[in-house]
């Protein structure tokens, strides 16, 4: 769908029926990357940009451009690769560009709720694209719609954007610091005017946002340094909680839009979202990773083992780790498939059974006959793991030990993250034991939250920790712990959808 900026009327669509299995591990958020280049071909650069970010978010993508007058966009449901072509890349031409690939955390997963949204204010176009959660969505959005603001989306994101809309009357710097005054939660932000692009972190820095330069007045924005390397730019810095970067063709300006709160990076960006090659509070989380596994061995010892054996492909940095610290043979024990992903042609309901099977297969070489540690970085609902043990037993393991770099995820994330409701987090209703018997290990040792800590070497007031701890450090309000879907509830209410939308009274769920 290609769209000039005229206003919000995209079509709410059903996705296309796929296949992804419901593992264990969290659910990715959003990337979002913004270049400002006069004279490059942009929209090239962000493909590639959000292409490196695709771990991030796997279900639409999309690309915004200005000409200098004017903002078109490019989105659909997809992976990156399935929503450009190179046709779509050159009929996106101009000076700047912002992008976005998306994982839902507030809204489902339908054509009308991918990113970037676009608008027109009073004073010209405006684009957003953001990476975050809200916890006031339903309060700005009554208040919006007071105002006459018409919602054609159920995402908070469209809020961010209407929002801008509403007080834009010149000068997109004043904008965006106004309307943070307003915004609770988290969001890392790329906006793009037909001059201006921004980036934009909220006062307590939840998601990632960094700065890299390619040069003579030109800079991108993305949510990994991961993105950077392949667009030729080289890594500037990380915004700060609470500040804007705005940049023109006077060059970059550097704004507080907001007084910086308590730190609360996403651990999990630590543990599990983020590339392994990307920076986080200048550390490399390769590094980082590495030593999560160091701390592991020394937390839960399996002295009498014959192999570490990571879960690929974020389990690797820990299970190296763990393999130093121990003084155990690393080994390569499973092999993952990485286009089972998203496919549109629809397994039995037998190959769904056969779950993580169609996404792993073991290595009986390095398995059979051996005691094995097993090291992945999660277990949420415990789904996925149990079956990952059963076929390490089944490919001749006598022991499997699993080892997991992240504590217990015992509290739901408001804050950017899709994950289970509270009742469905198994270390919410179990102990560690009993997770340990649902499971089949024949031991089970989760990195303590002072060992993620120690790993990371940093000040413990850095972080957010709330899906381990329960301290939310940004409060949330009761309706937000309802559900994600809760403006999905409300049109259906009220019959809004305009095309495609659920028939059966109930939206559907990623």
């Amino acid at each position: 769908m290609t769209q000039a900026a005229s206003n919000f009327l995209p079509i709410c669509a059903r996705d296309v029926d796929e296949f992804e299995e419901r593992t264990d591990n969290p659910r990715e958020e959003c990337g979002v990357f913004g270049i400002f280049a006069p004279g490059q071909e942009v929209a090239r650069i962000c493909f590639f940009g959000l292409f490196a970010l695709q771990h991030r978010g796997q279900e639409s993508a999309g690309i915004a451009v200005s000409t200098g007058q004017k903002l078109y966009l490019h989105k659909e449901m997809g992976l990156v690769t399935q929503v450009f072509d190179e046709e779509d890349i050159r009929s996106l031409q101009g000076m700047s560009a912002i992008g976005h690939t998306r994982y839902s955390t507030t809204g489902s997963s339908v054509l009308c709720n991918a990113q970037p949204l676009l608008g027109t204010s009073l004073t010209g176009d405006i684009a957003v694209a953001h990476n975050g959660n809200l916890v006031n969505t339903a309060q700005l959005r009554a208040e919006l719609e007071a105002e006459g603001a018409v919602f054609e989306t159920t995402n908070d994101s469209e809020v961010i954007a209407k929002l801008l809309v509403s007080l834009h009357r010149g000068c997109i710097e004043e904008t965006v610091q106004q309307a943070m005054q307003r915004l609770h939660g988290a969001y890392s932000l790329v906006v793009l005017t037909p001059d201006t692009l921004l980036g934009v972190r909220d006062p307590n820095g939840v998601r990632p946002l960094c700065l890299g330069s390619i040069g003579d007045g030109q800079y991108v924005i993305a949510s990994e340094s991961c993105a950077l390397g392949p667009v030729g730019a080289e890594y500037v810095r990380e915004l700060e909680p609470g500040e804007i970067v705005a940049i023109d063709r006077h060059g970059l300006r550097e704004l507080q839009g907001m007084p910086e709160s308590r730190h609360a990076t996403c651990l999990l960006e630590f543990i599990y979202f983020a590339r392994p090659d990307s920076m986080l509070y200048n550390r490399s989380l390769h590094a980082v990773r590495r030593r999560m596994g160091h701390e592991l061995a020394r937390e839960h010892p399996c002295p009498d083992a014959h192999v570490v054996v990571p879960i690929p492909d974020t389990g690797i940095p820990a299970a190296l780790g763990f393999a130093e610290a121990a003084r155990i043979p690393y080994g390569e024990g499973v092999i993952k498939s990485r286009y089972i992903q998203r496919t549109f042609i629809q397994p039995s309901q037998h190959m769904r059974e056969m779950g993580a099977r169609m996404k792993y297969t073991p290595l009986k070489e390095t398995l059979a006959g051996k005691r094995v540690v097993m090291v992945d970085d999660t277990i949420v609902r415990g789904t996925t793991t149990d079956k990952l043990v059963r076929m390490m037993f089944d490919a001749g393991a006598t022991e499997v030990h699993v080892r997991i770099t992240a504590p217990p995820v015992r509290f739901p994330c408001y804050y950017g993250i899709d994950m289970a409701n509270q009742n469905e987090l198994v270390a919410a209703r179990l102990e560690v034991e009993e997770i340990r018997r649902l499971i089949g290990a024949t031991s089970l040792g989760y990195l303590s939250l002072d060992g993620v800590k120690r790993a990371i070497g940093l000040h413990r007031n850095h972080y957010c920790s709330a899906c381990f701890d329960g301290k939310y450090p940004i409060p949330v309000p009761q309706d937000v712990r309802i559900s994600k879907l809760q403006l999905e509830q409300k049109r259906i209410a009220v019959g809004a959808y305009r095309d495609g939308g659920p028939d059966d009274g109930s939206p559907e769920e990623d």
